[in-house]
């Protein structure tokens, strides 16, 4: 129990969730117990990083990484209000390099990601898998009725304040602005979680990584790092803006009236050209890595989808943080309201502040702005 600290309550609910699933009868049940023991089977390895630090035979190298988490973590909760809970203040030493995969499926002459729902969190446009040999034998259910497949590693997830998350080997070693990135965005999860809206949530965690991580270096003034920061935001931001362009071209195609060996055969087409067009663009910005593996893979509706849902929105949240001066505290207000709205209303609301159109106290309307 000692490795678990005060997690009894969070333990107990979800163990109560899975004894609910299983006196209601749940079809899924299998899949939920997997995910339970896979979860704590990663909890039960953590360390306190205060303990580990004070170890005389603690790697120099490791040492350094949870100082440094330490640093980032302080200055989520000091500058952007992120949540002084227990994450992050533990380590975890996997024996793979990711913690979990993530599925996403589509339908063949779709760009729409096809959505699971969950008890307690609602419905999310991927499911997660510990185990392989379940993850793939839900693929080839899926892949009989004709589904794009796209499975991502996932070094890091938020339990949404179920569980104090933490620090995990898998990104332990990131260069220092992903790392203070990946914790400034699973943080933003458990401040701010919007039910049965995937679009919403990680688009918004994803501007408070790009925000959090802009202020977080410029306060070490480490303009190296910062000018590494901005190129991959400029080589990322126009992936998006073509992985954006893909899909609207991938619908055009599927709305037409052609035959579905056409359709296949033009969809393949369009998968060239953007690859042809991701190699330009890291060209031309002198970018290594990033998405060059990801564009070298096999492309589908699914794979797009997976990143289209993650940043379709990070505009908008950027714009309401910039016309809230950087003050986390009121962005997160604002935030939490129209979170509040219905998701007609959310949106709507969204696609205003995707136009950089300040707001005002009733938040989404166009009357007395400061524009």
């Amino acid at each position: 129990m000692k490795t678990l600290g005060n997690h009894i309550y969070p333990m107990r609910a979800f163990f109560s969730l899975v004894v609910l699933l299983l006196l209601s009868g749940c079809t899924d049940f299998g899949y939920y117990w997997h995910m339970t023991t896979g979860h704590l089977a990663i909890m039960g390895k953590r360390a306190d990083i205060v303990d580990l630090l004070e170890d005389p035979a603690l790697d120099p190298g490791l040492k350094q990484r949870l100082q440094l988490v330490q640093e980032i973590r302080q200055f989520s909760i000091d500058v952007l209000s992120l949540p002084d809970s227990g994450s992050y203040t533990r380590y975890v030493q996997l024996d793979r390099p990711y913690a979990l995969q993530n599925l996403f499926a589509a339908p063949e002459f779709s760009i729409q990601l096809h959505s699971w729902c969950y008890p307690v969190i609602g419905c999310a446009s991927y499911r997660g898998y510990y185990d392989e040999e379940m993850l793939a034998d839900y693929i080839a259910g899926l892949r009989q009725q004709n589904f794009d497949i796209h499975v991502g590693k996932v070094p890091a997830y938020s339990t949404l304040g179920w569980f104090d998350d933490p620090v995990l080997s898998s990104f332990i070693d990131w260069p220092d602005y992903r790392l203070a990135g990946l914790l400034f965005h699973e943080l933003t999860h458990q401040r701010v979680y919007v039910d049965n809206d995937t679009q919403f949530n990680e688009s918004l965690a994803a501007a408070v990584q790009q925000a959090g991580t802009e202020l977080w270096l410029k306060s070490r003034s480490e303009d190296t790092e910062l000018k590494q920061f901005h190129r991959w935001i400029e080589y990322r931001r126009q992936i998006v803006t073509l992985i954006g362009r893909t899909r609207e071209r991938l619908a055009q195609l599927y709305q037409s009236d052609a035959p579905e060996a056409i359709k296949r055969e033009q969809k393949q087409a369009i998968f060239s050209t953007a690859r042809v067009n991701h190699a330009a663009i890291a060209n031309r910005l002198n970018f290594q890595g990033g998405f060059t593996h990801w564009f070298a893979g096999d492309l589908n509706n699914a794979k797009l989808a997976s990143v289209s849902t993650y940043h379709s929105l990070v505009p908008a949240f950027l714009a309401m943080i910039e016309a809230h001066d950087h003050d986390f505290d009121r962005f997160f207000d604002t935030v939490e309201k129209i979170g509040e709205l219905s998701r007609e209303e959310r949106e709507q609301c969204l696609a205003l502040w995707m136009d950089a159109a300040p707001i005002d106290d009733d938040l989404c309307r166009r009357e007395n702005t400061l524009r």
